[in-house]
């Protein structure tokens, strides 16, 4: 059996200018996860990541654990996390009446608010965008672009290869569907349940696969280190 180890990118940089970047205790998280790993002698085949800084970022710090000391991880963009701007522009441009906000949002309970009822609409292709909203994803295109780029990794490591993957909460959850395959409504309550530099893991092979474990801290549960747990 082969093994995917899913890797949630450290905490970014919410409220700030650029969301898509590491904030210093982001960096800390996967530094002390990439220690708490090699401590364990875990070592790994190969290591993909999306095209997201925050993603890359966080892949720099685990490079070490990967067989060979390659100089980068593999990018591949289905990894990618869904963009979350233009399904909020889009919101609450079509609900003005029912919110006063204006983007971006710094508040973590407001945000939280509002995107639990955009991604509602998402999900359910309720949300309308306009021809200026360039940069919308739709939900089933979201799905079919992370489906197959596990599908391509999978194919192409095989025989007991351990594949490391930097990638974000959405590409995580959506991940479990593939494994689980519960509904779409699932994927976005599992996305909200997924710290950062948690690690996932799925077993594949012989036509079978398989979750092993989800969103596990182990390198954080320690006493002293709740400070160090957060969801972004």
């Amino acid at each position: 059996m082969s093994e995917l180890i899913f890797v949630r990118h450290g905490q970014a940089s919410f409220g700030q200018k650029s969301y898509d970047k590491l904030s210093d205790l982001g960096i800390e998280q996967v530094r002390i996860l990439a220690l708490h790993l090699q401590s364990l002698g875990e070592e790994f085949d190969y290591i993909y990541c999306g095209s997201l800084l925050r993603q890359q970022e966080t892949a720099r710090e685990l490079m070490a654990l990967v067989k060979g000391k390659p100089e980068k991880a593999d990018t591949h963009r289905g990894l990618n996390e869904y963009n979350a701007d233009p399904l909020l522009k889009i919101f609450l441009r079509n609900h003005n009446s029912e919110y006063d906000i204006e983007l971006p949002i710094k508040d973590e309970k407001v945000f939280q608010k509002v995107f639990e009822a955009a991604t509602s609409k998402w999900i359910r292709n309720e949300l309308e965008p306009a021809d200026q909203d360039t940069e919308y994803e739709a939900w089933q295109t979201f799905q079919n672009r992370v489906y197959s780029a596990l599908d391509e990794i999978m194919s192409r490591h095989a025989s007991g290869s351990r594949i490391l993957i930097s990638t974000s909460g959405g590409v995580i959850a959506m991940a479990l569907q593939r494994v689980l395959g519960f509904p779409d409504e699932q994927v976005i309550a599992t996305n909200w349940m997924v710290h950062n530099s948690s690690v996932t893991r799925v077993r594949y092979g012989n036509g079978k696969i398989s979750l092993t474990q989800f969103n596990s801290l182990p390198h954080l549960e320690k006493k002293g280190m709740q400070h160090l747990v957060t969801y972004r």
